[in-house]
């Protein structure tokens, strides 16, 4: 097996399910700790921030810090701050999104924004899609932190971040530029802010369609875990193949 030097980790289905912690994560984090293997947390998730994410893995067991954990919020920060000057912006997110993109220097406004980016919302209004449908039509960039369609919760799979984008691309005609898993985007930052060499980075993951295409698509190797999204028999109807599969995180060698 290859000696990967550095990590990029899914959070959901990977370290936990919900609120659960999944056994196998906290032994997993602590080889990667004890060898001094560099690794960061990639999540989709744009509600949350990196100190609030880490603070839930440590009270899961798992020994980390806010500093090694990347959301697709700070992702979508970077990418607005290489694309423009501007620094305006009107925002539909919640805690995450707001921080990241305060943090990065940017003022949100309604009126005339350079940017409109959008993050999962659960106190979404008529009223917020009518400001954002306007600024768009009305030439403000249109960005999304991702585009997961919809997010497993303890009732069930919940309407996504995807799908309220979605509604604002029809509602405007205009397609958004994605952020997060499966995109190349956050998977090149995420691979910068390590500092590492691409080639010896793996994504480590348990949803095909969003870890694994991000390793995939930006052309790193692959493992996928079958402790969450993705079955043993959903992986085996998928053309290409991660390089990689695993039944828990404790068949991986450190």
């Amino acid at each position: 097996m290859k000696d990967y030097q550095a990590y990029l980790i899914d959070l959901d289905g990977t370290m936990y399910r919900g609120n659960a912690v999944i056994p196998e994560a906290i032994s997993f984090i602590h080889r990667l700790n004890e060898k001094k293997i560099p690794y960061l947390f990639v999540t989709n998730n744009s509600t949350t921030t990196p100190e609030k994410v880490a603070a839930k893995l440590v009270g899961m067991g798992i020994e980390t810090t806010a500093d090694r954990v990347f959301t697709s919020s700070q992702a979508t920060a970077l990418y607005m701050l290489s694309k423009s000057a501007e620094r305006s912006v009107y925002a539909i997110g919640e805690a995450g999104l707001i921080e990241a993109l305060d943090e990065s220097g940017f003022h949100r406004q309604t009126e005339n924004p350079a940017f409109v980016v959008v993050g999962l919302d659960r106190e979404l209004t008529y009223e917020k899609l009518a400001v954002a449908s306007l600024a768009i039509r009305s030439g403000a960039t249109f960005i999304s932190t991702n585009a997961d369609a919809a997010i497993p919760t303890e009732a069930g799979l919940l309407p996504g971040n995807g799908s309220l984008t979605a509604l604002l691309a029809v509602a405007t005609e205009t397609e958004p530029t994605f952020i997060g898993k499966p995109e190349a985007i956050i998977m090149e930052q995420a691979i910068a802010k390590l500092g590492a060499r691409k080639e010896a980075v793996i994504m480590v993951g348990d949803n095909y369609e969003t870890d694994i295409l991000a390793g995939i698509n930006f052309g790193i190797d692959t493992v996928i875990v079958h402790t969450g999204f993705t079955s043993k028999e959903a992986l085996q109807t998928k053309k290409i193949q991660p390089t990689h599969s695993i039944n828990t995180l404790d068949d991986w060698l450190i």
